[in-house]
């Protein structure tokens, strides 16, 4: 048996203390999706309560409390961390042609971290729970008796992970970079990866202090947010969103990165319009800091103020539509074939594109007042976050995982899981565009009768969700000790990491690689199986 990084040591301790970036890429990768999962079945369960108007399984406290577990789950410990964390990882040093990230003891240092954070913020349901939202909006989270001191420290815990992994990658890619590879060399994944990187590194801090300001409110009663403590509600609004809309753009520029890898290895095609897809990506994140106040259009925030960051929203679209114009036409007259990452990355633009096109009535003034803090933004949100990184997540998962675990697995089973989810998904929030329009408030316990059918079909899709996730955790492991032993390079793509065996050597490369245009499809792939 060949020596890769998976039997090159063994034991648990050996995972447990490595400084092998892939090692710890796989940390990260399990770990995630552990908490996915606990955070999906949080999902079934809301959704399940939502079955009928009334009370069907929980009091209203305990729903809310599930509320804010899931949303702070899915937010802190699942979307932000798992591609740039997991995928990330594994892939950087060997993209670049590298043997490690720059600083090995710094990047297993930000995994315990992570650990730490979430330990706390899940330590919080143990002394009562959290019923304010994953959002901890004054000044109700200052007055609420519940554990948000705990969870908010988990969060401020988590954020120096977040950003120890971002100065990590950033150093990586300008100073480890193999011999003759320019910026313009790199897979499209890696400019997203370095996005993001910078926006974790500028704008978690931010997030820090403010759930820093909370507790030290809530503990030694400094006014800064409540009123009756000579603080300002509004002031936590501005602080939070100052973060939280570039930390959507850390869910969702590396899904991005990912499609941009998937679509020309199955279209058979050098990627179109490289630069302006690699430029998009830092693009996204400077304007991700100039959009945070279209969150707060019902605020009493000013109408100069309100139209500024309305018309600053409509700009970030831009290279955002340079994206998907670019993808689609790499695809047109390409050599396409339909693997299960491929129909991922479908289902991506289909559902992203409905996450960004209904973000186009939340921006507009007069509309958003009639669907804010309705249901239309619940669904708004998790076809960005879920039809978006969820799904690129998901293709990045299919086609990285021969390279990560030397294994294939059922491709039949890949697709009509994949087909499942998409429906399920559809069914499920696509329904909840309809119950905003007609008025039904989110976050709420209970809802007004008429909206019983609606809720019901969104329950029935969620259903759909949750049996597509389980057939592909179980083929998955199944693959792990059934599966076929994957090919060097199973898609017969063209970036660095499928010039080495799968699964990879611990040092990545025997000899220096050699650098070449990051997709170059004009010479006949080696070593794919569908060529």
């Amino acid at each position: 048996m060949s020596t890769d990084y998976l039997n090159a040591k063994k034991g648990i301790w050996s995972w447990l203390t490595t400084l092998d970036h892939k090692r710890i890429g796989i940390m990260y990768l399990v770990t995630t999706l552990l908490f996915f999962t606990t955070g999906g079945i949080l999902a079934l369960l809301i959704r399940l309560e939502h079955l009928t108007h009334d009370k069907t399984f929980f009091e209203p406290d305990l729903y809310n409390k599930l509320f804010t577990l899931h949303g702070a789950i899915m937010v802190f410990m699942f979307i932000i961390p798992n591609i740039p964390a997991a995928f990330g990882n594994f892939l950087l040093p060997i993209m670049i042609g590298a043997k490690d990230v720059a600083f090995p003891r710094l990047n297993l240092i930000s995994y315990y971290v992570l650990l730490a954070g979430a330990a706390l913020a899940i330590a919080s349901i143990v002394v009562g729970g959290v019923d304010t939202g994953w959002t901890f909006y004054t000044p109700y989270s200052i007055r609420t008796g519940t554990a948000v001191v705990l969870m908010a420290l988990g969060v401020f815990v988590m954020g120096f992970s977040s950003i120890f992994t971002g100065l990590n990658f950033v150093a990586t890619i300008h100073k480890m970079r193999a011999p003759g590879m320019s910026f313009h060399q790199m897979p499209l994944f890696l400019w997203s990866i370095y996005a993001t990187a910078i926006i974790q590194v500028v704008a978690t801090p931010v997030i820090g202090i403010t759930v820093a300001l909370l507790v030290m409110e809530r503990v030694f009663g400094i006014g800064f947010f409540d009123p009756k403590l000579g603080g300002d509600p509004v002031l936590f609004q501005h602080f939070f969103w100052f973060y939280s809309h570039p930390a959507v753009y850390i869910m969702i520029v590396p899904g991005m990165g990912i499609i941009s890898e998937v679509i020309p290895a199955f279209s058979k095609k050098t990627i179109f319009g490289y630069k302006p897809i690699a430029y998009s990506s830092l693009a996204i994140a400077f304007a991700s800091f100039l959009v945070w106040g279209h969150h707060m259009f019902v605020s009493g925030q000013s109408y100069l103020s309100s139209l500024l960051f309305s018309v600053a929203t409509i700009i970030i679209g831009v290279p955002t539509a340079i994206k998907i114009i670019n993808w689609t036409v790499t695809m047109y007259k390409g050599h396409v074939s339909w693997e299960t990452p491929m129909l991922y990355a479908m289902s991506f633009i289909f559902m992203f594109s409905i996450g960004g096109l209904t973000g186009l009535f939340l921006i507009a003034l007069s509309v958003d007042v009639h669907l804010h803090d309705t249901y239309f933004v619940v669904a708004h949100f998790h076809y960005v976050m879920m039809g978006g990184t969820v799904m690129a997540m998901l293709a990045g998962l299919h086609y990285w995982w021969p390279k990560m675990f030397g294994k294939m697995y059922p491709e039949k089973l890949g697709k009509f899981a994949c087909l499942l989810i998409f429906i399920g998904f559809n069914t499920t929030f696509g329904s909840q565009f309809t119950l905003g329009y007609l008025g039904m408030p989110r976050r709420y316990y209970n809802y007004q009768p008429r909206f019983e059918p609606l809720n019901q079909l969104s329950t029935l899709g969620s259903w759909f969700i949750g049996a597509g996730f389980l057939i592909t955790f179980s083929y998955l492991i199944w693959s792990l000790f059934k599966g076929q032993k994957a090919p060097q390079n199973p898609w017969g793509a063209k970036s660095l990491e499928w010039e080495i065996p799968s699964p990879p050597p611990v040092e990545n490369f025997e000899h220096e690689p050699k650098i070449t245009e990051p997709y170059p499809y004009g010479i006949p792939a080696h070593g794919g199986a569908h060529d």
